[in-house]
């Protein structure tokens, strides 16, 4: 039997924390995130919160196989180091991870890729369950993926495998995105990007996006359902670049099963079947259909997936 783990998935608006066992969150808490000012100015609120859990739950180190924490960027899973992150948590790279944990509880730790986490849930847990080859996407504030190949969780020699599929190229003439490439997915449809998507339709200030805030898509979605022509412009655009996306990520990785999370999927009922046809227009799989399916556990995976890694290293 497991023993209940630490999970701490450190989204870029909101970090989660939960104490979890198998595919259950014994109790669990949120924060906002501050990610623009670091992580080392939050971890004295998540150790806070974490023995507040713990208390809660009549839990001392020793109940505990260990903690894990699912974080954005390219992580070595090794030397449990976040080498490389975008914009989020910038000073990451910097902060021993491992001696915090150790100090503030005396547990175990490891670390992984939040897409990793999140297709490792699934995986084990949730819509690719019984598969031995499934891809995940998600799209958010950027857009993620992750792979599981022949039962093994890709991460590659520099632990880049399976998690750059927004940073697919998918318009070589395209604008530079932020990590240096030109075209990306994330350029062409993503939420940090999509004000300035809009910004640019050629009569913007003349549009309804023009006066509302925040610009996400939520409102794309809400105001091409009312009819609004740039609103489905933009909308229609971007299902294209996901739609690309997905086709490369089958196309890299043969997967039985793409699995879709993310806080965009609140549009789920439009994009699901949208890009299942355009991947069996367009997907070369002359073996048959990849599943194309929205996410079990859109909001807690990566926990699940980073309570399955703490017991498995543990």
């Amino acid at each position: 039997m497991s023993k209940p783990a630490i999970a701490i998935d450190m989204g870029g608006t909101r970090i989660k924390i939960g104490i979890v066992k198998d595919n259950v969150i014994l109790v669990s808490a949120s924060i906002d995130a501050d990610s623009g000012n670091g992580l080392r100015n939050r971890l004295p609120d998540i150790e806070k919160i974490v023995k507040d859990l713990m208390n809660g739950q009549k839990l001392t180190p020793e109940d505990i196989a260990g903690l894990g924490i699912a974080s954005p960027g390219i992580i070595d899973t090794n030397e449990k180091k976040i080498l490389s992150i975008d914009k989020k948590f910038g000073d990451a790279p910097e902060i021993d991870m491992e001696e915090w944990c150790q100090q503030a509880f005396g547990l175990s730790f490891c670390i992984e890729n939040d897409a990793r986490a999140a297709l490792l849930g699934e995986w084990k847990y949730g819509k690719a369950k019984n598969y031995d080859n499934a891809v995940l996407m998600t799209l958010g504030t950027g857009v993620g993926s992750a792979a599981v190949m022949e039962g093994h969780l890709l991460r590659g020699k520099h632990f880049t495998a399976g998690i750059l599929g927004g940073h697919f190229i998918i318009n070589y003439k395209g604008e530079t995105c932020n990590c240096g490439n030109k075209g990306c997915v994330e350029t062409e449809a993503s939420t940090w990007k999509l004000p300035s998507i809009a910004k640019e339709y050629s009569s913007f200030s003349d549009t309804k996006i023009a006066h509302v805030s925040p610009i996400d898509y939520e409102l794309i979605f809400k105001l091409a359902g009312e009819g609004d022509f740039a609103a489905m412009e933009i909308r229609d655009q971007s299902l294209q670049a996901w739609a690309a996306c997905a086709i490369n990520l089958i196309h890299a990785y043969d997967p039985e099963i793409l699995v879709l999370t993310g806080g965009i999927m609140a549009s789920s009922s439009y994009i699901i079947p949208y890009i299942r046809q355009q991947v069996e227009n367009h997907a070369w799989t002359p073996w048959g259909k990849v599943k194309i399916e929205e996410a079990e556990f859109p909001a807690s995976a990566a926990l699940y997936g980073m309570a399955y890694l703490v017991n498995s290293v543990g």
